[in-house]
């Protein structure tokens, strides 16, 4: 399975190349495929780290050979829908508090005939998105994939920042970058 994050942020801000850097590790460079990257100098800084096109999702592949990742879709992700699939579309946006539903404006509605499918009620990070999306890409159901709602990181002795979205746990941790918590301690 080939997992696409459509880059979707009007900028590519150093949050965002976190995840994707992120991103990349847990499935790997070569299962990681970075779209619609237009800005020569965005596109150099991320074929450091993972393989980038230019072009769109729905100019690279067929539609019926994905699912789209989008957390207004009516049923959540299950093994079953991938069967016959060759990739799994990720809006690369970062989220709102409340969601303003611009993954449906952005990516879903570019892609019409490509089943969407949600990871939840909750809304997640991009690459803890990738993280239970390839879980369950390996035949793991949702109800299956423990998830926290929301993360504190603590900044000092008195202040500390809340991430409002779900983090996958792994061995009982949420999954967040250790270079994004140190860049949200230093910024």
């Amino acid at each position: 399975m080939l997992f696409v994050i459509e880059h979707l942020e009007p900028k590519l801000s150093e949050w965002l190349c976190i995840e994707y850097s992120h991103a990349a590790q847990i499935v790997g460079q070569k299962r990681l495929l970075i779209t619609n990257v237009e800005k020569e100098d965005e596109f150099r800084k991320l074929a450091k780290i993972v393989r980038v096109e230019r072009k769109r999702a729905c100019e690279i592949f067929s539609q019926r050979e994905l699912i789209v990742l989008d957390p207004r879709a009516r049923r959540g992700l299950s093994p079953h829908d991938l069967r016959g699939k060759r990739a799994i579309v990720i809006g690369g946006i970062l989220g709102d508090e409340p969601p303003l539903g611009r993954t449906r404006e952005l990516l879903t509605e570019t892609l019409p005939k490509a089943p969407a499918k949600n990871l939840g009620k909750k809304q997640l990070s991009i690459d803890g998105a990738i993280y239970v999306a390839k879980q369950v890409s390996e035949g793991k159901s949702l109800e299956d994939v423990p998830l926290q709602h929301g993360l504190e990181i603590q900044i000092s002795r008195t202040h500390s920042t809340f991430l409002p979205y779900a983090y996958p746990l792994v061995r009982g941790k949420p999954l967040i970058s250790s270079k994004l918590v140190a860049y949200i301690k230093h910024h």
